[in-house]
């Protein structure tokens, strides 16, 4: 909205997108607006119109050049729009300057505020929202003497400052840079104490020799959707609706990393965490926040990456995951691809063809194949063995029972006869067991 208008929160601004195309991005540029677009819409604004310009590199002082300017100023008055975001990042002199050229009381942003602003309005737990707020006051502090740099810190709330909802009795604040060092400085020591805790946690889980699974991908790929379908399927408590994670049909649905335990068809568990969705250029600031968040798929054991193969642009959805993975650290972690929402792309469903299935998430034989793509890659050969446990080691049987599928079970003089399906390591580590006729 514009720094000077009051609004409610049914009302929605208007805005208009702005964006230089290079040299360089003339491929995949259609699918950077579309992008850009969605982003706009996922964080409740109305897009009036985009204007483009094609050059070797933004202006260094206005962005466009001086004739763009003078067409986006008439853009913004024709269509009553109160906001211009970019797509690339701005400097403060930017705008500063554009604020100027474009006219009084519009409000110049760039794609990375957007995009903390959409996390921010998303973060519901204390931890998100202290991630946000940090990788804010980052993203401000070199920003200082800008409107938007205002607009970000007077913000209250529960999401952690947004620059298209504000209330009445808002004061603006005139922060200095010592003062915002020291907020982050602050907030970086309260985000550290309450990560000490998720870690303490991850080590447990880890100690536990469980397997960790994560689904990784696109923001709005579907995670959330695989990651409740599997809960609802394979875990043995009667309260799974309490477990399940929040999906809905929008750009980062899910802030908060999620890890469950299931109990698959084979007996043995898997620990299923989701995470923050993927889009490209995450500003480096929020990845740098969410650090640990996405520390849960550097720490696993296999990456599922979730495609929307519905989406035409699929493809380079699938190259922002693959980047920020490599950014992240992620990149080496084994990773299977399914290509999710087959039913509205009018392809033949379920499917596998190695590492790759093609299935929806909302399908029980899609779902049959996602989990023993899981189980094949998570727990290699599995080959039947016949174990003979003595009476005296009864805790071994218990074992067994508890953490791989027993086919049969009988009692001979010697001991108790199992019947299992084991992994090369569990071959391994029942050697002494193993009944050989």
């Amino acid at each position: 909205m514009s720094k000077q208008t009051q609004t409610t929160d049914t009302e929605i601004q208007k805005v208009v997108l702005v964006a230089v195309e290079k040299p360089n991005q003339k491929a995949t540029f259609e699918y950077t607006i579309e992008e850009f677009k969605n982003l706009a819409i996922a964080n409740n604004l109305e897009v009036t119109q985009v204007v483009t310009q094609k050059l070797d590199r933004p202006v260094s002082g206005t962005y466009f050049g001086s004739g763009k300017i003078e067409e986006l100023k008439e853009v913004v008055q024709a269509t009553e729009s109160t906001l211009v975001i970019s797509n690339d990042d701005l400097t403060a002199t930017q705008i500063r300057n554009l604020e100027k050229l474009i006219g009084e009381n519009i409000l110049v942003v760039d794609r990375t505020a957007l995009i903390l602003d959409i996390f921010a309005s998303r973060a519901k737990t204390k931890i998100a929202k202290l991630q946000v707020r940090l990788a804010q006051k980052q993203y401000q502090l070199p920003r200082l003497h800008t409107s938007l740099a205002n607009e970000l810190d007077q913000q209250g709330g529960a999401g952690g400052g947004s620059f298209t909802s504000r209330g009445a009795g808002e004061t603006k604040l005139e922060l200095s840079r010592r003062v915002i060092e020291e907020q982050i400085s602050k907030m970086k020591i309260e985000l550290k104490e309450i990560l000490a805790n998720s870690n303490t946690q991850r080590k447990q889980r880890d100690a536990s020799g469980i397997p960790t699974v994560t689904l990784v991908g696109y923001t709005n790929a579907g995670k959330s959707t695989w990651m409740n379908r599997m809960i609802e399927k394979y875990t043995q408590s009667n309260s799974s609706e309490d477990k399940t994670v929040f999906e809905k049909d929008m750009l980062f649905a899910t802030l908060d990393p999620t890890v469950r335990t299931l109990r698959l068809p084979n007996n043995r568990q898997i620990l299923l965490s989701d995470t923050v969705g993927f889009v490209s250029n995450l500003p480096h600031d929020l990845i740098a926040s969410f650090n640990s968040t996405l520390q849960e798929a550097v720490n696993a054991d296999l990456l599922v990456q979730v495609v929307d193969i519905s989406d035409p642009h699929y493809r380079e959805m699938m190259e922002t995951t693959e980047k920020t993975l490599i950014e992240i650290g992620a990149d080496k972690v084994p990773m299977v691809t399914v290509f999710n929402k087959a039913d509205r792309a009018s392809i033949a469903f379920p499917s596998r063809e190695g590492n790759t299935i093609t299935a929806s998430a909302f399908d029980s034989q899609s779902q049959e194949y996602f989990i023993n793509l899981i189980i094949d890659k998570v727990f290699g050969q599995i080959e039947e063995i016949t174990l003979l446990i003595p009476f005296s080691k009864g805790n071994i049987v218990n074992e067994i029972n508890n953490s791989v599928k027993v086919l049969s079970q009988e009692f001979e003089n010697e001991g108790t006869l199992l019947k299992t399906e084991l992994t090369a390591s569990e071959k391994e580590k029942y050697q002494e067991f193993i009944r050989l006729n």
